[in-house]
């Protein structure tokens, strides 16, 4: 058993959280006459480890991902929910919400399509808010840093809220608040063809190119505000606005989140760094939640296919669903950490 602690911790720590390239850039940056221990030295030592980390995960994993979305194309998709009903196809919507688009705003295409093609509108909101709240690559880039009990528990959170979510909105029969251009649109990718491998590989490769260039100002911006928060301010700044002593901090962490646009790839920077200053686990993870879920341009993009009552009921669904699960985590974050 130790053995194989040993083995996964080396795993976590020098292949996923690639502890050695730290090391190296560290003495490199050393040899260079800049100290590292200082605030500028520790920021420059930051921003380029998780940049050059986050790249290199960020590329592995969204070839892998994609060459498995690959499967699952829009059409293929319908026909796999078409063949369930009730709280399991809310299950199933949220499940392939995880191989499906990275960003809320690519995901609402395909939310119109399947509305459009008949799904209900439950089944089909569990897919909106899984898809960009939980896929295979924020899994394995938070295992890099928070480790895999985080990892674990943070998508098992995101796919309880996306089910609960859709199943609340299915019982409600909202039906009535989608804009009737939803109702009427073409279905999602009528024809499917099967894929060599090689085409497969090949759409692997531009989807890494078309993603990477997508999300990479965002990891620009998200590690050089980590950099910032983890060398500049103050550690008792941080602890005092979310930390333990603010009883409020879940609430503000994820109205902060709201308005922001970014991925899951520029929202871990961020994330690690408030972490390391001193904010609780289910604060940093509200935050995390929020921007990935309900950041305001994905929300002006589906006022345009729903109607306020229903757009008003999805924000507050997750708002609230985003904040107990904050609460929660810090409750328990002893179990987590």
């Amino acid at each position: 058993m130790k053995l194989l602690n040993s083995v996964w911790l080396f795993f976590q720590d020098q292949i996923l959280g690639m502890k050695w390239l730290n090391r190296l850039i560290g003495n490199g940056l050393s040899l260079l006459g800049l100290d590292i221990d200082n605030r500028l030295g520790g920021s420059i030592q930051f921003f380029l480890y998780d940049v050059i980390k986050i790249i290199i995960l960020l590329c592995l994993l969204i070839f892998i991902i994609s060459y498995i979305q690959s499967y699952f194309p829009p059409e293929r998709s319908k026909k796999i929910l078409e063949k369930f009903h009730g709280i399991k196809a809310n299950i199933i919507s949220a499940l392939l919400g995880t191989v499906t688009p990275f960003c809320s705003c690519s995901s609402i295409p395909l939310f119109i399509g399947f509305t459009s093609a008949g799904l209900p509108l439950g089944v089909t909101f569990s897919f909106l808010i899984s898809s960009p709240m939980v896929d295979l690559g924020s899994l394995v880039l938070l295992m890099s840093i928070f480790g895999v009990k985080v990892a674990i528990a943070y998508v098992i959170v995101g796919l309880l809220i996306a089910v609960i979510g859709g199943g609340l909105i299915e019982k409600l029969h909202m039906e009535s608040y989608v804009e009737d251009f939803v109702k009427h649109a073409s279905s999602v990718d009528i024809y499917y063809s099967s894929l060599t491998k090689k085409e497969r590989i090949q759409y692997a490769k531009e989807q890494t190119t078309g993603t990477f260039k997508k999300v990479f100002p965002y990891i620009l911006l998200g590690v050089g505000i980590g950099a910032i928060i983890h060398n500049w301010i103050p550690k008792t700044w941080i602890e005092g606005i979310l930390g333990s002593n603010n009883p409020f901090g879940v609430i503000l962490a994820t109205l902060i989140g709201v308005p922001m646009y970014a991925d899951i790839f520029g929202t871990i920077p961020v994330a690690e760094a408030l972490l390391a200053k001193g904010a609780l686990l289910g604060t940093v993870l509200s935050f995390m939640i929020a921007v990935t879920t309900l950041s305001l341009p994905s929300l002006i993009m589906l006022k345009k296919a729903v109607k306020p009552k229903l757009l008003i009921l999805f924000i507050t669904i997750c708002t609230f669903g985003i904040i107990i699960v904050g609460y929660l985590f810090n409750i328990f974050s002893t179990i987590f950490i």
